[in-house]
């Protein structure tokens, strides 16, 4: 297999979308990736290509896993739907009612939905913490529930980029019983899509390439409390990804490890109330409460406009096509996942080699492009 062999299956009239994938590894820089559409629950692209592993040359599998960063975000925004689909709890309910010590420093009346849409003014610890605070997540929690928030929580928002996990997790914990890890592994395990690496599963896994220098406290020139707290306490180099602490961690914001096939997938069965509810993970109401727009304006840590539903990144300037219900997360370095209820479109993409754009990375920008071509075809 050459390096830049593309491997799978494009559906007639998707060809252009393959087109710009290998395009990718030719003028972009690809390493190795995975992009996969699925259209109301037929797939109808499935490509893979390159080397999952430069040291050794091993090619990119249909089943490689990659960190994915923050797109994880979105996995675990629809795992929380799941439980809002069964009655065990509302994205109106105040987090306080459940997590009594939460309240502090004036947070009783923060909603469900207002965290998650990255309202609550907990970006991360106020305290100067090293990476080992990330490995202990209901310490985590707990530390982050007890805190005085940056802002009056509801007044702005701002991006919370690991510390949203942990009081998701917090949250999971309290309603359901079970992590968010173990929600994943017992619940959604048919898509193959892991919080943290299991050892039996390091052999699929491709470890992330990144330029040098990188660090996520680069992503902010002239930094505020909130944004040392999001980004920069601790800075994270993006190649603790490939460190086996991390992989064994569990941190719902930032170590999921999936396939892009298993991201399209989840988001094609979270979406497909409408169309076929026999295979929908939850009806249509809670899938509109889960992405309706919870906050739109200027966001505080990333200094980028942003439409924040609960748990997702609504669409905007594009990033997941033209269509402004599409919704989703996007990960450090390119990878995304994303629905577009318009067009019933699951789309996800992956990758190993980190890419410097905090938006708009060429590749995403790449194969979004391509795919929306097919549509005006049609």
């Amino acid at each position: 297999m050459g390096r830049f062999t593309i491997n799978g299956t494009c559906a007639p009239g998707f060809e252009v979308v393959a087109q710009a994938f290998a395009a990718n590894f030719s003028e972009r820089g690809e390493v190795g990736a995975a992009f996969c559409v699925v259209a109301q629950g037929q797939v109808v692209v499935d490509i893979w290509g390159g080397l999952a592993d430069q040291r050794d040359a091993r090619a990119w599998e249909h089943d490689t896993l990659v960190n994915v960063w923050s797109t994880t975000k979105g996995l675990t925004g629809i795992g929380l739907a799941m439980l809002v689909d069964r009655g065990r709890v509302a994205y109106d309910d105040k987090v306080a009612d459940i997590w009594p010590e939460f309240a502090a420093h004036g947070k009783a009346e923060v909603t469900i939905a207002q965290l998650l849409s990255h309202q609550g003014g907990l970006t991360g610890f106020r305290e100067p913490a090293g990476v080992e605070a990330f490995y202990d997540p209901e310490e985590a929690a707990d530390r982050l529930a007890r805190a005085e928030p940056f802002w009056a929580p509801g007044t702005q928002a701002g991006y919370h980029a690991i510390s949203i996990g942990f009081l998701t997790d917090g949250l999971f914990r309290r309603i359901d019983g079970r992590s968010v890890r173990q929600f994943f592994a017992e619940e959604l395990a048919s898509y193959d899509i892991h919080l943290g690496l299991p050892d039996a599963q390091w052999h699929r896994h491709a470890p992330v390439i990144a330029p040098p220098a990188m660090s996520s406290e680069a992503l902010a020139i002239e930094l505020t409390p909130a944004q040392i707290a999001a980004l920069a306490n601790p800075p994270l180099d993006p190649l603790i990804a490939n460190d086996p602490a991390w992989q064994e961690a569990q941190i719902p914001s930032a170590n999921g490890f999936a396939t892009a096939r298993g991201i399209a997938r989840l988001y094609d069965s979270f979406i497909a109330a409408r169309s076929d509810p026999e295979r929908a993970l939850v009806s249509v109401r809670a899938l509109e409460a889960a992405t309706a727009v919870r906050f739109e304006g200027i966001d505080s840590v990333l200094g980028e406009p942003a439409r924040w539903a609960c748990g997702f990144l609504r669409n905007s300037n594009g990033a997941y096509g033209p269509n402004d219900s599409a919704f989703g997360h996007s990960g450090w370095g390119g990878s995304f996942g994303f629905a577009d209820p318009e067009r019933g479109w699951a789309v996800a993409y992956t990758m190993n080699r980190m890419g410097s754009d905090l938006i708009g990375d060429p590749r995403n920008l790449a194969l979004v492009d391509a795919l929306y071509k097919t549509a005006v075809r049609e």
